[in-house]
């Protein structure tokens, strides 16, 4: 009895199955909707980061959310008990809770606050959180042991936690290094905030994605000698 209990939590602890070709084509979705986002903003609305970077950053978000929400609700975590529209709910909470964490660390660490700022500051930590929260929020809910896992311990232990894991620290880390030209005495317009980090922070959830596809290989090699085992 205690091992048929068992053998249904676990059965029930589990994301839905993805493959690599699955993680791929995941990956490929919220690529070309990144790529679909700048084209719209280009050719239609006729703005860019450089010229008017709180619009871009809101249009992008906007293109943006529904596709990686939708994307990662699809590989939710324990599919018996949350169902996709669950798992669309839980993404679009944790929008706001890690917008507001994002804004209040790039305060922290010296953004402007001021009134002409505001508006880039939203737009861009929602851009933010997009990358980094959602997809957690939207496979595991708020399943603290995942989150630890992932974001404090960075062990991830599947195939959608590399999709999860690696973009996520792969926005972070290009956000900081963009950051780093700001105070430079270039006079540059794309030195403003939030600019060159909102390209360093785009430029890495790329890299991410790409890195996360090589984990994503090297991890399923090795699945059939852990089934083997």
């Amino acid at each position: 009895m205690e091992k048929t209990t068992a053998e249904a939590s676990s059965d029930q602890n589990v994301s839905v199955p993805v493959s690599i070709w699955e993680a791929f084509r995941l990956h490929l979705i919220c690529g070309l909707g990144l790529a679909v986002a700048f084209w719209v903003a280009h050719n239609i609305y006729s703005i860019d980061l450089i010229s008017n970077p709180d619009q871009t950053l809101f249009l992008i978000w906007v293109i943006e959310t529904p596709i990686i929400i939708g994307v990662y609700s699809i590989s939710r975590w324990n599919p018996k008990q949350c169902s996709f529209l669950k798992a669309v709910g839980h993404g679009l909470l944790g929008i706001p809770a890690g917008a507001f964490l994002n804004a209040f660390g790039a305060i922290v660490l010296g953004a402007p606050i001021g009134f002409l700022y505001i508006k880039r500051t939203i737009s861009w930590s929602l851009l933010m959180s997009l990358f980094t929260f959602a997809p957690a929020a939207s496979v595991f809910g708020s399943s603290w042991n995942n989150w630890q896992r992932l974001f404090v311990y960075a062990k991830p232990a599947g195939i959608v936690d590399y999709m999860i894991c690696l973009p996520a620290h792969g926005t972070v880390i290009g956000a900081w290094l963009g950051a780093w030209p700001m105070p430079l005495d270039w006079e540059r317009p794309w030195q403003e905030w939030p600019i060159s980090v909102s390209y360093g922070a785009i430029a890495g959830y790329i890299i991410g994605m790409v890195a996360s596809l090589g984990f994503i290989f090297m991890f399923d090699r090795r699945r059939p000698h852990v089934k083997g085992d």
